[in-house]
């Protein structure tokens, strides 16, 4: 039986027919190669924990002999703190690296040659005049110096160190004495040597500066009074 005919409009929507791809455009498949011919290479058998190389402890910090073994020193390190008036009469003295041997006299002992060291500093400290800067070289140190009334406190550090922040380190240091003493001189240094260098060991330690609180470094120096 015949189908019945209906008439077109142009309203009507063609069915779209689905071309297949040409073979010309398509792109052959890539053979995978032989699993013979990938090269394996060999992997480097890795620890499950990996254990860090132990360091030697630092057992001897005030003489710095391990540093000195490795043929360095640490950086930004005090080396000595002295506090002298203008007689020359060292009213403190705190080394934290012992003092270099001297080239003419190499049999000299160590006191002998801090109190050289210490003689040659209060001359150039009290003898430079005052349009010079508080920065001195001598020998392999830098001396930073300030004065106070009759009292010259020098800090000796690394000829790279920063001037200015040990010209603070003073500063704090005198407020810390004055704070404690209230309003001191050079008579309560004297009397009371033992209190400056607790004082002194609360602020610095082994060379470098330990706290920069004077409340807590005022606390600390109390608590340590009501144990003894």
């Amino acid at each position: 039986r015949p189908l019945p005919v209906f008439p077109r409009h142009r309203s009507a929507a063609r069915p779209r027919r689905h071309r297949r791809p040409s073979k010309v455009l398509a792109t052959p498949p890539i053979p995978a190669a032989p699993p013979e011919s990938v090269p394996n290479p060999p992997q480097a058998s890795r620890p499950l924990v990996s254990i860090p190389t132990p360091h030697p402890p630092f057992t001897d910090s005030f003489s710095n002999k391990q540093f000195e073994s490795r043929g360095k020193t640490r950086s930004s390190m005090i080396r000595f703190f002295l506090l002298q008036n203008r007689q020359g009469k060292t009213r403190l003295s705190k080394w934290y690296v012992p003092p270099p041997s001297s080239p003419t006299n190499k049999d000299a002992s160590p006191e002998a040659e801090k109190a050289r060291i210490e003689s040659d500093v209060h001359r150039l400290v009290t003898s430079r005049d005052k349009k010079y800067t508080n920065f001195i070289e001598y020998n392999n140190y830098k001396l930073i110096y300030r004065r106070y009334a009759g009292l010259f406190f020098t800090i000796a550090v690394d000829v790279n160190d920063n001037e200015l922040s040990y010209l603070e380190t003073i500063h704090l240091f005198v407020e810390l004495l004055d704070s404690y003493f209230s309003n001191v001189c050079e008579l309560d240094i004297v009397f009371n040597f033992n209190k400056v260098y607790s004082i002194l060991d609360e602020y610095m330690l082994a060379g470098e500066i330990g706290e920069t609180s004077k409340r807590e470094i005022l606390e600390r120096v109390k608590v340590l009074e009501k144990v003894e």
